[in-house]
């Protein structure tokens, strides 16, 4: 062990002299934005998403749109391609890993070789053919003295959250395309219907108007009013056939099946959720769901970006760290031998240990421009993150807006309807008493049909802002307990 004394004190010094190499200057480092430069509250979130990986869309109490989603979600090649990626990385959380445990291994070596007889051996091997061999054991050990091994390690696993949380994004996505396609395939259908009557309501009124001109109560003009609105009613009912169409299309692409699969599927459109009492504010303020740093950081998207700001962080680390000394421990023991047959005696046996030290002496162009390039890296990955926070901010405000005037529209257009009703019930009461004409009874239910269809649309648009903010929260919302 004494012997071993001198080397190591001289690596102790070398360590030292080489720890204290100059690295470049770098420029000041990217910052994340804080909460109250892009609007938030750091007060827990009245309001809560549920987890990540959780059916919100439950909610709407739906078994063929839970049946959609899950297949969507099983078999997405997004979502393979996600899965994938975090296998990818997961392999380089445990390739990090090992660098902290030592490396063993076992080698075995055969040569037959002539020796010169004009060389540096002397008789009897100058000139003579032998077999040579090494069955040889050996083991190293890199000491993590400057920390670049754990900032690897930190970083791959950076580097898997992100992974993940990317993955929980495109599930999020996905499962949210499904349902507003669904919903939207509900509202066509149901729309259809109401043309339906429309339709039969206006083949009613020319059948009178036709039977009063026959009659020579009504002129042509009338007649050809009359006549006019069902060519247009027939051109919306071919138009929703072909947007229903393409939505089996699109449900059919996104949960990875024949879109003749589809052609029985009949959704219907759910009861709107209870939202959050403060998002129904009245006038034109824009309404809060006491957005926090907490909620929308637990957006998928922006986990994602925050987890690459760390996985960039300690890239880093391992780009600084490169600029001090790798010292590590290699001992060997086997046998050597000229002649097989000589290979296991014991005076073949050869073994050693000792350090070994190396240095960026001459590499420091290199190491300068591949640490500012880490850097600039980091600073890119925090922008990132910038950015997808703002994208969050504006993205659950702009839905929230959308939710709070869908319903003020709301109590409008019922007041519309409710309207539209009541002249219908009039012109009822009137001709059952002998005092209207059935063509006014008849124009009175084509209002009522049409605000009913206006009604609709706004309903149809309401799941689909509700959809849409439950999305944007990162998968729904429920509220506190405590």
């Amino acid at each position: 062990m004494r012997k071993l004394h001198t080397p190591i004190t001289l690596l102790a010094a070398a360590a030292l002299l080489a720890a204290c190499a100059q690295q470049p200057s770098l420029p000041d480092a990217a910052r994340p934005l804080s909460a109250d430069q892009v609007g938030l509250t750091t007060e827990p979130s009245k309001a809560w998403p549920a987890e990540l990986n959780s059916s919100w869309w439950s909610a709407f109490q739906d078994p063929q749109l839970d049946a959609l989603i899950s297949r969507a979600v099983a078999e997405s090649p997004t979502l393979a391609v996600a899965r994938a990626r975090i296998e990818r990385a997961s392999a380089g959380v445990q390739s990090a890993q090992a660098a902290d445990y030592p490396t063993i291994g076992l080698g075995f070596d055969a040569t037959q070789q002539r020796y010169t007889a004009n060389g540096l051996y002397p008789p009897p091997l100058a000139g003579s053919d032998r077999s040579s061999g090494t069955l040889q054991a050996g083991i190293s050990y890199e000491w993590d003295f400057f920390g670049r091994n754990k900032a690897a390690l930190a970083a791959a696993l950076g580097q898997v959250q992100a992974a993940q949380a990317e993955a929980a994004a495109a599930r999020l996505m996905l499962a949210s395309q499904v349902t507003r396609s669904y919903f939207a395939l509900a509202q066509l259908q149901a729309q259809h219907d109401l043309l339906g009557q429309q339709i039969a309501l206006r083949e009613q009124a020319l059948t009178l108007v036709r039977q009063r001109s026959a009659a020579g109560l009504d002129n042509a003009q009338e007649l050809r009013s009359a006549e006019g609105p069902l060519p247009e009613l027939r051109r919306q009912g071919l138009a929703l056939d072909e947007l229903a169409t393409l939505l089996r299309h699109q449900l059919a692409a996104l949960s990875a099946q024949p879109s003749s699969a589809l052609q029985a599927l009949k959704p219907q459109l759910p009861q709107l959720l209870a939202m959050p009492a403060n998002t129904s504010t009245a006038g034109t303020a824009a309404p809060s769901l006491d957005l926090g740093i907490d909620l929308l950081g637990r957006r998928p998207d922006v986990l994602a970006a925050r987890w690459r700001v760390e996985a960039s962080t300690q890239d880093v680390a391992v780009a600084r760290a490169l600029f001090y000394p790798n010292i590590s421990l290699t001992a060997f023991a086997g046998f050597s031998s000229i002649g097989l047959d000589r290979l296991l005696q014991s005076g073949s046996q050869q073994y050693g240990v000792g350090p070994s030290l190396r240095l960026p002496l001459f590499d420091s162009g290199r190491l300068s421009a591949n640490l500012r390039g880490t850097a600039a890296l980091a600073n890119e990955a925090v922008a990132a993150y910038n950015a997808a926070l703002l994208e969050a901010v504006r993205d659950a405000s702009d839905q929230l807006t959308s939710v709070a005037s869908l319903q003020r529209q709301q109590t409008e257009q019922d007041a519309l309807l409710a309207n539209a009703q009541a002249v219908q019930a009039l012109a009822q009461t009137r001709f059952d008493a002998g005092l209207g004409n059935r063509l006014v009874v008849l124009g009175a239910s084509q209002a009522r049909l049409q605000q009913q269809r206006q009604a609709l649309d706004l309903r149809a648009q309401q799941l689909d802002a509700q959809v849409s903010l439950m999305r944007s929260l990162g998968g729904g919302w429920t509220a506190r307990t405590e």
